[in-house]
């Protein structure tokens, strides 16, 4: 039996986070080719349902990633993330899901190396973790 590869989405922003993954592709940076990047205006404009939608449809992962609080280039955008994210952990907890499958981290857009690391550990975690218990429910 082949070894479970995670399925992770990443919401991140245009300015900073996509950059960075830009960065890390450009510099040959080696990172797991798990990660499936959706890139947005800005981490605020994550809606909890977007994340909640890919948790159902079976996704292993959801990382956001954002500008660093306070550099934000809508100036307040990553706060609003953050506060909507720590809200949407606690409602998957409470759902009896896992929380810790669910990453907001900020990363500016010259922290190529610094998105390689990230999406690195979370695959790790991921793995140890094994497939998302929502797969079997749906059959995916």
């Amino acid at each position: 039996m082949a070894e479970f590869e995670p399925n992770i989405i990443a919401f991140v922003c245009n300015w900073c986070t996509y950059t960075a993954a830009d960065l890390a592709g450009t510099s040959r940076i080696q990172y797991p080719p798990n990660v499936k990047i959706v890139r947005l205006m800005c981490s605020g404009a994550v809606d909890p349902i977007y994340v909640m939608k890919a948790l159902l449809e079976g996704v292993d992962g959801v990382l956001i990633g954002g500008c660093h609080p306070g550099d934000c280039h809508y100036i307040s955008g990553n706060y609003k993330a953050r506060r909507r994210i720590m809200i949407l952990k606690t409602i998957v907890e409470n759902m009896g899901m896992d929380p810790e499958r669910i990453w907001i981290r900020w990363i500016s857009a010259s922290e190529g190396k610094q998105f390689a690391v990230i999406v690195k550990d979370m695959v790790e975690l991921l793995k140890t973790k094994g497939p998302s218990p929502l797969k079997k429910t749906w059959d995916i």
